[in-house]
Parts: C-alpha cells; sequence; structure tokens
C-alpha cells in the first residue's frame, strides 16, 4: 500500500484524532479474514496510533464507526466491549456503501490526554 495523502493521528494539544483504521496488519489487508480478526485488527490499529502520541484506548472520548453490512453490528459490539473499559467512549455507528479497498469496516477515534 502507497503511503496516504493524510497523517494517521495528529495531536492538537490535549486532543488526538485518529484518522479511520481499516483491518490491515503487516502492510496487509485481512480481506479475507474472519470479521472478528479484521475487528481486532481495527482497534489494534486505533491502539497503535494513540501510543505514537502517548495514549491508549483508555483516553478515546468518541469515535466513528463504519460498517457496509450493519449485520456486522453485532460482532463489532461484543469486540468494543473487550477493546474499551467503561465508561466507554460515545460512538456514532454508520452503514456506508464502500470504503477504501473494499474493507468491511474503518474506525476513526478522538482522545483525550490533558
Amino acid at each position: 500500500m502507497s503511503t496516504p495523502p493524510y497523517t494517521p493521528a495528529v495531536r492538537a494539544g490535549e486532543w488526538i484524532a485518529v484518522s479511520g483504521q481499516v483491518p490491515l496488519r503487516d502492510s496487509a489487508l485481512l480481506n479475507d479474514r474472519p470479521l472478528a480478526e479484521q475487528i481486532d485488527a481495527v482497534l489494534a490499529n486505533v491502539a497503535d496510533r494513540l501510543a505514537e502520541h502517548g495514549a491508549t484506548l483508555a483516553d478515546v472520548v468518541k469515535t466513528t464507526v463504519f460498517l457496509t453490512d450493519m449485520a456486522d453490528y453485532p460482532t463489532l459490539n461484543e469486540h468494543w466491549i473487550a477493546a474499551f473499559v467503561e465508561p466507554r467512549p460515545a460512538r456514532s455507528c454508520v452503514a456506508v456503501a464502500g470504503l477504501p479497498f473494499d474493507v468491511r469496516l474503518e474506525v476513526e477515534a478522538w482522545a483525550r490526554v490533558p
């Protein structure tokens, strides 16, 4: 995959904005892997982008999830509960007609680190 025309995560004072993360591991898309594995990879990528700025998933206050199939929503929720501690971040989840690289989901996040 080529270098994207955006920054994967940006820190602005106390805030970290994480661009949409897709199911990618070791520069390979996981489109052919089970949904659960894809979700875990996306959340790991969000965590990695946060770590680059000294934050963790516990610092996330808002997320947006993009799904190409809302039938994936229950599985997403199961993995979400495992990844985020209470209080979990606010979240929007929307169905979309398609995502880059033909992936099934993408997650963006905002974290606050005072």
